[in-house]
């Protein structure tokens, strides 16, 4: 299976007010495996940045001066994804921007040449309700490193959503992998390995120890002794 993670950095929150894609990176993965091979552009909007915006990404009309128009990229662009399923946080964002660029090129929508988008904030707010399901959330809570991530940027934010979707919806594979089967090496965009933390394992405390064998007792008594998490004693004819 090919899979493609995409980014977007834009001038502001909304592509029907005229706001622009100003960074897209999309990162390859085939058989839930990194390849190395990614797509990563600047593009110039041909418009301001909102404050707002700039604040959050960093990035500077004076910086997008000399790059390219989303126009002079489109071809690449699509050509990258086509075929592939998409990964994509927040995924009506960013296909609002790219459809909203496509089309005024006269050019098909993103879905139309994909084979399908997975929504990972989507899936995470399933797997875990009334939790923040951000992508700094999402990095904390599976153990990914994301110290390096200051400001949002697509090249990154793929690299360690790719990482989170790994990590999300590795049960969903594990009946596929072969016992003796060493684990998946991650490639960054740069084609180097990236190293993931060891899982951390919290072991409970006496004190929580106890609380639980209470609550258990509590519950055995409350259905008088029908707690299936108690061990039961051995019955059998006396001799």
């Amino acid at each position: 299976m090919r899979q493609i993670v995409l980014d977007t950095e834009t001038t502001g929150l909304n592509p029907r007010d005229g706001h622009r894609i100003i960074e897209v990176a999309c990162i390859e993965m085939v058989n839930r495996r990194l390849t190395g091979r990614h797509l990563h552009k600047y593009m110039h909007p041909e418009r301001d940045i909102d404050a707002g915006a700039q604040a959050v990404h960093g990035i500077t009309l004076e910086f997008l001066a000399d790059k390219p128009k989303f126009a002079d990229i489109a071809d690449e662009f699509l050509e990258f994804i086509n075929g592939a399923q998409l990964i994509i946080h927040n995924a009506p964002f960013d296909l609002g921007f790219l459809n909203a660029e496509l089309d005024r090129l006269g050019r098909v929508p993103v879905e139309t040449i994909c084979s399908g988008v997975i929504d990972t904030l989507k899936d995470a707010k399933a797997l875990h309700p009334g939790k923040r399901n951000s992508l700094d959330a999402l990095c904390e809570r599976y153990e990914i490193d994301n110290s390096g991530r200051t400001l949002h940027g697509a090249l990154l934010d793929t690299e360690l959503l790719a990482e989170v979707y790994l990590a999300m919806t590795r049960g969903q594979n594990a009946l596929m992998i072969e016992p003796d089967e060493a684990p998946p090496v991650l490639l960054g965009a740069d084609g180097k390995a990236r190293q993931r933390k060891p899982l951390l394992v919290r072991r409970a405390t006496a004190e929580e120890i106890v609380e639980h064998e209470s609550v258990l007792a509590a519950i055995d008594k409350e259905s008088k002794g029908a707690c299936i998490w108690l061990p039961k004693p051995e019955t059998g004819a006396a001799a």
